[in-house]
């Protein structure tokens, strides 16, 4: 099935089924061939409903029409066990949308993947007002009832390390992909097998894709 601008399967979850939001970057427009894409269409295919929205203007993107957009959509999630998946500036909405209360009901998993930093949200006045809420231990338990941080060794979207940055500050695990970069396209993260083992079993490990070397856990 092809990716629409709300969902990615019109049909509802199956019972005892998963159902997962994935929110997306700047600038991206969902292409084919990124890593959401293809986590996508691999839950799809095993039948589980799978969220994938278009937020609006995404290279001029403003956060208070991203945390609307991102409202509606969790209202809509539905299923068992409910697991949301950010990339990049996703990430800083997420959170901002925990600070400010805006998830109501705290979904049951959630993956936050290389956010970008203060310093590099600051260089960039289209992205500047997504700076990130304080984060304080307990601002990730008050959305989610598990929150997991996944970043490359060395990203140029996060020199500080995101690490230091967000994992540490927050309370949460993280795992360190090496020479994982932005985990995006362009460090070929396009099929990212571990991403859709850990959305299908969050014991399974997050490891970088294939050829890679493999994480360390902190």
């Amino acid at each position: 099935m092809r990716t629409t601008d709300v969902a990615h399967t019109a049909h509802g979850t199956p019972e005892g089924g998963r159902s997962l939001l994935l929110l997306h970057g700047w600038q991206n427009r969902r292409p084919e061939g990124h890593w959401q894409r293809v986590l996508a269409d691999g839950l799809t295919a095993r039948g589980h409903q799978v969220r994938h929205p278009q937020l609006p203007d995404p290279d001029e993107p403003r956060l208070d029409a991203w945390l609307a957009t991102l409202e509606g959509e969790l209202a809509a999630l539905d299923g068992a066990e409910r697991t949301v998946v950010c990339h990049s500036l996703g990430v800083l909405l997420w959170l901002h949308a925990a600070a400010r209360g805006v998830v109501s009901r705290p979904v049951d998993r959630v993956l936050l993947v290389a956010p970008p930093s203060a310093s590099v949200l600051a260089e960039h006045p289209e992205i500047a007002g997504f700076a990130p809420p304080e984060p304080v231990p307990g601002l990730a338990a008050a959305a989610a009832r598990s929150t997991l941080l996944v970043c490359g060794d060395v990203d140029p979207y996060c020199p500080e390390g995101a690490v230091a940055e967000y994992a540490e500050p927050l309370g949460i695990p993280a795992v360190v992909l090496p020479g994982a970069g932005h985990i995006s396209m362009t460090e070929g993260y396009g099929s990212w097998p571990a991403v859709l083992a850990w959305c299908l079993d969050p014991s399974a490990p997050l490891r970088a894709r294939p050829g890679e070397a493999d994480a360390g856990a902190m």
